[in-house]
């Protein structure tokens, strides 16, 4: 059995992963076939053409690796679901946009896979705040 020697956290575009930097930076030093992980990733990400997603890559001693797809961050969630292309430099002052209860909880159930919440109400509040963080009310 292989192990594990060293973990690598990346957020890459979907589908649009290439073999320049950062990801030829990261990836070439731990040994790996960045041209494969690169084939790999585009291919598991295809339906999701330009969203950011991270990865979790583990590399193994016989220079094999395996990675796990996360959810997109909450912000770059909000930032889609509003049609913004980023939050307000000053918040609170200026409002970057509003997102409604409905939107909010569509957010939540989304990413709700990564998140440390127990419940989707926690998990709501946790969107809530990083919407709040980025100068986007929530009514």
């Amino acid at each position: 059995m292989a192990q594990v020697v060293k973990k690598i956290k990346l957020q890459l575009p979907g589908g649009k992963a290439t073999p320049a930097p950062p990801v030829g930076t990261v990836l070439g030093p731990a040994g790996i076939n960045i041209g494969q992980f690169v084939t790999q990733f585009n291919d598991a990400t295809k339906d999701k053409m330009g969203t950011i997603i991270p990865v979790d890559l583990s590399v193994y001693d016989d220079r094999s690796f395996s990675f796990v797809l996360k959810v997109s961050p909450a912000s770059r969630l909000i930032l889609k679901t509003l049609g913004i292309e980023k939050g307000s430099g000053k918040t609170p002052e200026v409002k970057a946009g509003s997102l409604t209860k409905a939107q909010v909880k569509a957010i939540a159930e989304e990413k709700m896979p990564d998140l440390n919440a127990g419940s989707l109400e926690a998990a709501e509040r946790l969107i809530a705040g990083t919407a709040r963080s980025m100068g986007v009310d929530v009514k």
